[in-house]
């Protein structure tokens, strides 16, 4: 099944590619994310802590493990938020970036949790002249919620110690992902320890509201974004295996047919979650992108056997029933501001290559693709990457070869990176440049491009490193 086309796309007017979101929403949702942290501490001061923070001994100790416990709640909330596929906040900042920023809100989370058990115990301990261990014991077995607290509190610790670079490089992406499950569960457990023992809660009826809406907001997200929207597409739009077609050497391009796929906001360089019915494995999400230009009736994938679960999804049958999260991801012609385009793509980085170079406008001579594979068996899509350039007028360029260092994106014997660059992509200065690969890969070539004098706004990447 070969989808290679000569169609030129239609011209998109600039004032109509400009659809992105509008520059001031980073700075808005940031802010907004500020100032929850913010209510938090007005809220605690508003409480009459302060006034317990000066008074010193276990009032103090108290007094501090409120502010850390509040924190690390409202930190909670923004964490599950930014992972909540929430679509105006996905397409603001890319999935990549909301990873990486999930992970650093949720480290602060769990320190913030760890010192607020230490100092409310300590505090506790310190008021009631007691010994520290049965202090918390007595804690956690009178308390009303607090056993299920210190349940929610393992189940985010063991979160914490799993995203750990180390732990990540153990664990297949599946248990991995199936383990940060547990995080809903955490955060659900946490709720009646609040509820029933924060002093917050009790005495104030603002805070009260503040809390109660974090919680709505939050659930909300969850069920509606990462539940209700997904099953909602894949039900009407019918997603169902059409073709398995092999294209490399472990490299498989899997072709997906549905209905009024037209209707689906999707785009070239975008990529889904995706989940095979009755295939092994089809409970985990797989993250794939679009390999080629989205039709009214027809999506298609290409996987990479790398071990991590994509085996399963290669041996899958025809006619299998699929689910899918998404669109997900940034790299896609709405972020092009220039004529001319450039691209550099490494590995099964190419898929989204692919499919921009069939769905983005550009004349004979204002493209121009630089593939680099270890060799000429690993080039995918190598027809129809020549079908391009003949009938477009695609500058195709195959770098073949291991890379020559860790800090270079080049094989070995094509020279200085930027030289090699500039020779390759002779407008690159000018060009919308979209990069694709291994997250150390893609560091060497930004490297690269920032000497190049390409600007940062016109350097478009996604990582999809977990």
């Amino acid at each position: 099944m070969d989808v290679a086309t000569t169609r030129q796309p239609r011209r998109i007017p600039q004032r109509v590619r400009g659809s992105r979101r509008p520059g001031w929403w980073p700075d808005a949702l940031g802010a907004a994310s500020a100032a929850s942290v913010l209510i938090v501490v007005a809220l605690w001061v508003h409480g009459g802590n302060v006034q317990a923070l000066f008074a010193g001994g276990g009032s103090a100790l108290t007094s501090i493990g409120r502010l850390t416990g509040l924190v690390a709640a409202d930190l909670l909330f923004v964490q599950v938020i930014l992972m909540a596929r929430v679509p105006w906040i996905e397409r603001t900042y890319g999935q990549d970036r909301l990873a990486r920023w999930h992970r650093l809100v949720g480290f602060t989370s769990i320190n913030l949790m760890l010192a607020h058990v230490a100092f409310i115990t300590l505090g506790y301990a310190a008021t009631a002249h007691s010994s520290l261990l049965p202090e918390a014991w007595q804690l956690v077995t009178t308390y009303p919620g607090m056993l299920l607290a210190t349940a929610a509190t393992a189940a985010l610790v063991m979160i914490a110690v799993t995203s750990v670079r180390a732990a990540r490089a153990r664990l297949r992406y599946e248990s991995w992902h199936l383990l940060h499950l547990y995080a809903y569960l955490g955060v659900g457990l946490a709720l009646p320890h609040e509820l029933w023992t924060g002093a917050e809660f009790v005495a104030s009826g603002a805070a009260r509201a503040y809390w109660w809406f974090c919680y709505i907001v939050t659930v909300g997200c969850i069920l509606v974004f990462r539940l209700g929207l997904p099953v909602w597409r894949s039900i009407r739009h019918d997603l169902r295996v059409e073709a398995v077609v092999p294209e490399s050497p472990g490299v498989t391009s899997i072709y997906i047919r549905g209905r009024q796929l037209d209707r689906m906001p999707v785009q070239a360089g975008q990529f889904f979650l995706w989940r095979f019915l009755g295939a092994p494995g089809w409970t985990r999400a797989h993250p794939f992108s679009l390999s080629a230009a989205p039709r009214p009736d027809l999506l298609r994938i290409t996987v990479k056997e790398l071990g991590d679960g994509s085996g399963d999804v290669i041996g899958i049958k025809p006619g299998t029933r699929v689910l899918v999260e998404g669109p997900y991801g940034r790299l896609t012609g709405q972020m092009r501001r220039r004529r001319h385009l450039t691209m550099l793509a490494c590995g099964i980085g190419i898929t989204p290559m692919r499919a921009l170079l069939e769905s983005e406008y550009y004349l004979p001579g204002e493209a121009v693709l630089i593939y680099r594979a270890s060799s000429p068996a690993d080039l995918t899509f190598y027809r129809e990457f020549e079908h391009l350039a003949r009938h477009r007028g695609v500058a195709v360029h195959y770098l073949l070869g291991r890379r020559a260092n860790d800090s270079s994106w080049l094989p070995s014997g094509y020279g200085d990176d930027l030289a090699a660059l500039r020779a390759l992509a002779p407008d690159v200065s000018h060009s919308d440049v979209y990069v694709c690969g291994p997250t150390p890969w893609m560091a060497a070539v930004t490297d690269a491009l920032e000497r190049a004098s390409v600007p940062s706004e016109h350097i478009h990447r996604e990582t999809f490193s977990w």
